[in-house]
């Protein structure tokens, strides 16, 4: 009986650490880049000094070729 009470804890500690590395993974991704058009159609403007979209629906987003 014993045995089965730390197995069913071993069980559960380990799936609840994969739900945390998970939401961990998921919360670090980054939004998709966008090229210099499509951040001026957004209403913002590329800044090429960090390679950003200043403003607009695309706002802090990369840019990309």
């Amino acid at each position: 009986m014993r045995i089965r009470r730390i197995l069913a804890t071993v069980i559960a500690t380990a799936a609840l650490a994969g739900l945390g590395l998970t939401g961990a993974a998921t919360a670090t991704a980054q939004p998709n880049p966008v090229s210099p058009e499509q951040c001026r159609q957004g209403g913002g403007t590329p800044d090429f000094r960090d390679f950003t979209c200043k403003g607009g629906t695309y706002d802090g987003r990369f840019l990309i070729d």
